[in-house]
């Protein structure tokens, strides 16, 4: 299905219209990792397929991507990759490894390594698996919600490949940003540009939103945060902007998340992203004070593990301390694997009652909407 069509009439863009600033009856409402391991449909698929392998299996990325969306009364569907499929499609070999996570065979250790890469060029062919499966997954979706696609942030990206595994101090990355910055900026000049076609490339296929995740934001000092982080993501959303001008294709919201980057909020949201998303450490009355854009979160992940009744006033709380203008509701971090499905549901379900009560003047919160 290389060429998409024409996909189905969109019935529920909440999402777009949160996003984009617009006035909306509930606060939308969608959970990062919200297709995984803790909904039993998805660990049938996983323990017939190693995860890799499902990632470049349009079919069953598909499958994926739709199971929480006709589970669950979501606003939006996110389309099941990984953000590592950009380094792999740089020629970089990568395999899951129990109890560890995503492991590279032969981690980047020296220039050589470095030249060794393929070409940019080649990234958006060898990753014409992931816009398939967007393809198929419009369709799939039936126009019930919209679909968002995602990549990984270069600093991200640039500690994944040199530690070679998931690492809690990333002190091999780090070493190249203070030894030989020259380097550092070249690989991550490359990966900016493999992550800006890889995101155009996927509102081509059909992708209706994009997030940006700097999941490793939090273990660079503010100084280095903001100028080896900062001018990428800015340059992102700008190169992103431009080119789907340049393509004649529908500028789509863009967000971006950058985990443990609490010092630098006001600095996020000048950066050009119509949607700035925030962890659970951060108090939702200052995100409010530095963000002016849409906001993002952020729910602790660990609170789906409570009793539905204190979810559900953790889950009225955070919505309350938000107000309901300009939110997008979600999780600080992704789902985690033991989560209960019903409790997903239930935060699902009360964003939704809580925020129209809000909204409809009933609430005690109401004018906060103005």
């Amino acid at each position: 299905m290389k060429d998409g069509g024409v996909f189905p009439v969109l019935q529920n863009d909440l999402l777009l219209r949160a996003a984009r600033g617009e006035r909306v009856e509930q606060v939308p409402v969608w959970l990062m990792r919200q297709a995984g391991r803790y909904l039993p449909e998805f660990k049938e698929v996983f323990t017939a397929h190693d995860f890799f392998t499902i990632c470049r299996t349009p079919e069953l990325c598909c499958k994926l991507t739709l199971q929480p969306v006709d589970r669950f009364n979501l606003d939006a569907a996110i389309i099941f990759s990984d953000i590592l499929m950009i380094p792999q499609a740089l020629g970089m070999e990568c395999v899951l490894k129990a109890g560890v996570g995503p492991c590279f065979n032969k981690p980047l250790t020296s220039r050589e390594d470095v030249t060794r890469l393929a070409s940019v060029s080649s990234v958006s062919s060898e990753l014409e698996c992931v816009y398939e499966a967007i393809r198929l997954t419009r369709h799939g979706l039936k126009g019930k919600v919209p679909l968002i696609g995602f990549a990984g942030a270069p600093w991200t990206l640039f500690c994944y490949m040199i530690e070679g595994a998931p690492s809690k101090t990333c002190a091999k990355a780090k070493r190249w940003l203070y030894t030989d910055r020259q380097l550092s900026d070249e690989l991550l000049a490359t990966l900016t540009e493999a992550v800006v076609e890889h995101l155009v490339k996927q509102v081509e296929a059909g992708c209706q939103m994009l997030q940006v995740f700097e999941s490793n934001a939090e273990l660079l000092t503010m100084e280095m945060f903001r100028s080896v982080s900062v001018p990428i993501l800015r340059d992102i959303a700008c190169k992103v902007k431009t080119r789907l001008h340049d393509r004649g294709l529908e500028q789509v919201p863009l967000s971006v998340y950058a985990k443990g980057a609490h010092h630098s909020l006001q600095v996020l949201a000048s950066l050009g992203y119509d949607v700035v998303s925030v962890d659970w450490c951060v108090d939702p009355t200052i995100a409010r004070d530095f963000i002016g854009c849409t906001i993002q979160g952020n729910l602790d992940p660990c609170a789906l593990y409570a009793k539905p009744e204190d979810l559900s006033t953790m889950t009225v709380n955070m919505l309350e301390k938000f107000g309901v203008r300009r939110l997008i509701a979600n999780l600080g971090h992704g789902v985690y694997p033991d989560t209960e499905p019903d409790n997903v549901a239930c935060f699902i379900d009360t964003v939704h009652s809580h925020s129209k009560l809000m909204m409809s003047g009933e609430g005690d919160t109401c004018s906060l909407y103005t």
